[in-house]
This record gives C-alpha cells, structure tokens and sequence, in this order.
C-alpha cells in the first residue's frame, strides 16, 4: 500500500472547488480517483459526478460531494450541460472541471460558453477536442501538420469493409470512431486487433451497413514501444507542464490500458507533441499515446485524448506539479513551477497488472528488444492503494469480478469466431485499391 506523501506546498487556491466530470459508464476509473487525491490532499474541495454511491470515486475521503445521475441522462449532451448547470449554481464559486474521458472533453469544450458562467475553462477552440478525440479527424491534422501515424482506413459501407478484407494488410486494428457514438453504438468493445480478412468479415457481419471503425496499421509488438505524453498548456503558449513515459505492460496486451509505465525522459517526444499542440491551438490537459516504430524509427501518434489520462499520476515535476495540479494553479491564476519534471517513477495499476505482467513475460521471450526503462531506483505510484485513502481499492475489488466475467466472455467468443474463421476462406473480390479513404503518412523529409 502507498503510503501517504505530505502534500506538497504548492500556492493552490482552496477556495476554488473542482468538479471530476466522466460521461461513459466504467465505474472502476482509477485517473478519476487519482484526481480526487491529487487535488484533495492540497485541500482543494473536489466534487465527483459518479455512477452511483458506491464507486470507488465517490468513496473518497476527498471526494467532498458526488452527483449521481442516471446513465441515459450522461449520454444525452443536452440534458448534461443541464445537469453541469445545476452542479455549478449548488458548488460555491467557480469552480475547475476535469474532464476523464472523451465525451466530457468534447461536451465541456462545445458549450463551454453556456458553462463559463460557472466553471473555469482552458481558451481551447470549441471544435478541436471533438476534432483530435476523432479517429479520422486526429489522422487528417497528423497529414496536415506532418505527424507521424500508422496508415488508416475509414470503411463507409460493408462493401468497404469487403474491399479492404481482399486487399489489406493484416494484422490489422479496429477502434471505434468518434466519442460520444462509441457509447451509443460501439462497434468494438475497445481497441482490437484482427488476426486474418476471414476474421474481419466475420466481425463485420454485426456492424452494420454504415460502420463506425476505423481500421489501423498494426505495428507488431516486437518491432515497437508504447510511449504516453501526459501534458497541459495553457492560453499563454508553450505547455506548463509536459512529461514523457513508457508503457512496460497493458491489458489487454498491445491493445489495452496501461498496466504498468516509467517515466523516461525523451527530449525528441516532447518536442514533437508540444509542437502539434502549438500548431492545431490546443490549450488545456492532453494524454498522447505513440507507438514507435523501430522498424523506420518514428513514433507514431496512436490517440489524442484531450482530457486527463487516467495513468497521470506516474508524472510529476520536482515540484510535485501533475497536469490536474497545473491546470487549477493555472486556471486560478497562480504560478505553475516550471521547475523539471521527475524521473525516477512508476505507476502500477494493481487490478489488471499482474495478469499483465504473466503475458508480457512470454511476449518477451519472442522479442529480441528491450524497453528502455530507467535502471536506477524508481519510487512507485500504485493507482488505487493508499494509506489515507483506502475505501476506493476497497470498492475496485468489490466490483471487479463483473468486469472480469464479462471480459473472459468476451474472450471466448474471440476464440471461437477465430477458430469457426481458420476454416473459411475470404469470399473473391474484384482486385481493387485500397479504399478511396485509405491515406498513407507522407515520409518525414
């Protein structure tokens, strides 16, 4: 179990509230937690919207108030500007929304004129969240400000999806589209990786005539390293805070969320992240995710999720300043200590890193490669165990065992449809061309 830190003394405004807002339905969030703590152990009044009274969130001795609204009204945008509105007249003064996932972002950001009233919000243009948390949309600004990125294509009808099954390349990565339609009718369950064209024809059959998918370039396991850039910029330009790491194991492997990263510091990174930051106008917090390839040396830009990571806590500068740390100094109109970021840390995610790390033992024996993680002493960061926080680890394990359930059924109809595709050949297709939407990252010069 950790144990408790003294907070550091940072000139925080206590008399500004924060509200730790997530729109989908996952109550084991542990960045939402870690947000809670981050803030609360400075005594900054922290609020929680929750999916009930019993998520480890809202069990937070720093959770100083939750809001438990029904889950059909946090997928509906109108209804929760409606609900933030209500929030907003009952906490005392302005207070900090952070965003923890994709559709908060984008929904904060595209009516933050109707929130502003009662919220403090990073000057991010209105469209640009929607834009970066979009498959397509974070692939196009990638090619127009010379970003690295896996190629990608974007199916619009089944006969697509036929094309691509007779002419890509496989493996190949399937994630769902757009926030907000990835809750409404996802077309995976996360991001998934398709073996063989037999496989995606078969999972194909249950998306629909108009999918929402993306199908991206898979860069195999033994030629990568997972690398996250967690950061916030404020409206004065260059980012306050910018950090780099590497994901040593996720789960699931190669496709899920972090188990267990480093922090490492790579200068090259950095510059590139800030550098896309400046040039599409981005303000506010960022978690990046790349994959580098070694096989051309690049790192290629997987995600850009303009909210909070949930793996924040892994980075901190010398002068205990996270990103959810920097954004309430920042948006309060204090200092944010530009003092350098540490980099003798670690976060482990304890409910999914052990199985994590049994599978990342046998994807090493086939590897020849190592990831390059520091090789001094590391301080470790556990995502949920905490002396002087202890009922959000008790809850995660209370509720875990549904989401393992339903995991392991997930995975045994993986299994059978892989074995029921082994016997199927792909149906003839004309020989065709990629999709007309397939776009290919232009060479950096």
């Amino acid at each position: 179990m950790s144990r408790r830190v003294p907070a550091p003394a940072l000139p925080v405004d206590r008399d500004v509230a924060a509200l730790v807002v997530k729109v989908g339905n996952y109550p084991l969030h542990h960045g939402g937690v870690d947000a809670i703590r981050s803030l609360g152990r400075l005594g900054v009044p922290v609020y929680a919207v929750a999916e009930d009274g019993w998520t480890p969130a809202a069990l937070s001795r720093y959770c100083r108030g939750r809001y438990v609204w029904p889950a059909e009204e946090r997928a509906d945008p109108k209804r929760m500007v409606e609900r933030l509105q209500e929030a907003g007249r009952e906490i005392p003064g302005p207070a900090v929304l952070i965003p923890t996932d994709e559709e908060a972002a984008v929904l904060i950001a595209e009516n933050s004129a109707a929130l502003a009233e009662w919220f403090l919000l990073p000057r991010v243009p209105s469209h640009l969240p929607a834009r970066l948390a979009s498959k397509r949309g974070l692939y196009e600004l990638c090619l127009e400000h010379d970003v690295p990125a896996p190629a990608s294509s974007f199916p619009q009808t089944a006969a697509d999806v036929a094309a691509f099954a007779a002419t890509g390349a496989f493996p190949v990565v399937a994630k769902n589209l757009e926030a907000w339609v990835r809750l409404r009718a996802p077309v995976v369950s996360g991001t998934t990786v398709i073996a063989t064209a037999a496989e995606l024809l078969a999972m194909a059959r249950a998306w629909g005539d108009k999918p929402s998918v993306i199908l991206q370039e898979y860069i195999p396991t033994e030629h990568a390293e997972d690398w996250i850039v967690h950061l916030y910029r404020g409206a004065g330009g260059d980012p306050l805070v910018l950090f780099t790491g590497v994901k040593v194991r996720s789960w699931p492997p190669q496709a899920g969320m972090t188990a267990c990263a480093y922090t490492v510091s790579n200068p090259q990174l950095a510059a590139l992240a800030g550098r896309l930051c400046e040039r599409v106008g981005y303000c506010g917090i960022a978690d990046l995710d790349f994959r580098y390839d070694r096989r051309d040396g690049r790192y290629k830009l997987v995600d850009f999720n303009p909210r909070v990571g949930a793996q924040f806590r892994l980075f901190e500068n010398a002068a205990g300043v996270d990103v959810v740390r920097a954004m309430h100094l920042d948006l309060t109109g204090r200092q944010v200590s530009l003092t350098p970021p540490s980099t003798d840390r670690r976060i482990i995610i304890e409910n999914v890193d052990l199985t994590a790390r049994l599978s990342a033992r046998l994807s090493r024996r086939r590897s020849g490669y190592r990831v390059p993680v520091p090789s001094g002493p590391v301080r470790t960061e556990l995502a949920w165990l905490a002396a002087d926080d202890p009922l959000p680890a008790a809850a995660m394990l209370a509720r875990s065992a549904g989401p393992l359930a339903t995991y392991l059924r997930r995975a045994r109809r993986t299994r059978a449809l892989r074995r029921e595709t082994e016997t199927v050949s792909p149906p003839s297709a004309e020989p065709a061309a990629l999709l007309p939407e397939v776009m290919t990252v232009r060479e950096k010069s």
